[in-house]
């Protein structure tokens, strides 16, 4: 069964990729490279010793999007990751996020519609909840005036595609993530931002093997017991997974509706201090960090509620934050050394 995986060499991408070809899946790899390189095709293929199919494309073109249909038209299943996500830089250049991540989803919907039957796996975020006015966060929170325009791009996406599938044959499922952090145990492919890291776990690696001066950290006033803000930090392999479940699911016509919501993360909500502090305690390493001012754009707090994933899509989040945070010094270890 041959799936297509946008922005497949990415963090998330390619242990998705992993993980697919893992369960016998052919992938077709398309990445433009933006924010990946394609070296990462040698640590998938060092994993699973199963090279994917990979097109360098920029989805922005849509005669791209076209001709990789005309030339995979045997394509079962889409899982869409391919968009920008910072949401600092998106406060900054909405125009380019609005292009990045919203026109390429029209041109690869507009490509499914044309098909039979398609299945799409939409990578969403947590970020569509703003600031949640309960904890946990269940999928039947509201979703709030989005506070940054990477947050925006990520409602008008899940808005398009709940629009397309009541007039196509296109059945979706919409994974809202908390914060992927991480890497393969194997350490063959992690995270590789280009330029300064804009999450808070590749700047601690990178502060705590010296290619960074100090980390920063946004804000210690906020209403939370240490003052810093509160994630919900989820190991990428087990992110990776629920998208394989999440495509069984839909291959196999288990979905109840047309268009289906789960929020991915492990319920425990972390602050950055206590993730220095098990960063600091699995490493051994001491982290120069600071505290200065908050940061526009950020929430106080955001964790999930999995019951839902838990029990409708058979998936639970495995590895421990400590586990994570090993796995991703590892790997910057590894890409350093």
């Amino acid at each position: 069964m041959k799936i297509l995986v946008t922005g497949g060499l990415g963090f998330i991408g390619s242990h998705t990729v992993v993980e697919l070809q893992n369960e016998g899946f052919e992938v077709v790899v398309v990445d433009n490279l933006s924010n990946s390189s394609e070296q990462v095709v040698d640590g998938i293929f060092s994993i699973t010793a199963k090279k994917p199919l990979f097109e360098k494309i920029d989805l922005r073109d849509k005669k791209s999007v076209q001709e990789l249909f005309q030339k995979y038209n045997d394509i079962l299943g889409v899982i869409h990751f391919a968009a920008s996500k910072a949401v600092g830089e998106s406060v900054e250049n909405p125009l380019l996020y609005y292009e990045n991540n919203v026109t390429t989803l029209v041109y690869l919907l507009q490509e499914l519609q044309k098909l039979p039957k398609a299945h799409f796996i939409f990578s969403s975020s947590c970020t569509v909840y703003g600031q949640a006015e309960q904890m946990p966060i269940t999928e039947n929170a509201s979703v709030q005036k989005a506070m940054s325009p990477y947050g925006n791009t990520k409602q008008i996406g899940e808005e398009i595609i709940e629009d397309v599938t009541k007039v196509s044959e296109i059945d979706a499922i919409l994974l809202r993530y908390f914060n992927p952090i991480g890497a393969h145990p194997s350490a063959a492919i992690g995270e590789l931002p280009i330029g300064v890291p804009q999450n808070l776990v590749p700047y601690i690696t990178q502060t705590a093997i010296g290619l960074r001066e100090q980390l920063s950290v946004y804000g210690a006033d906020y209403p939370t017991p240490d003052g810093t803000a509160i994630r919900d930090y989820i190991h990428v392999v087990d992110l990776a997974k629920a998208h394989v479940v999440a495509l069984q699911r839909l291959l196999q016509h288990k979905n109840k509706d047309k268009v289906e919501i789960f929020n991915l993360g492990t319920g425990t909500g972390s602050s950055v201090l206590e993730v220095i502090t098990a960063f600091e305690k699995v490493s051994g390493e001491k982290l120069n960090y600071k505290i200065v001012g908050r940061r526009e754009g950020d929430v106080v707090a955001a964790y999930a509620n999995t019951d839902r994933a838990n029990s409708v899509l058979g998936w639970k989040a495995e590895f421990s934050l400590e586990e994570a945070l090993a796995s991703a010094w590892k790997w910057e270890q590894k890409i350093r050394s």
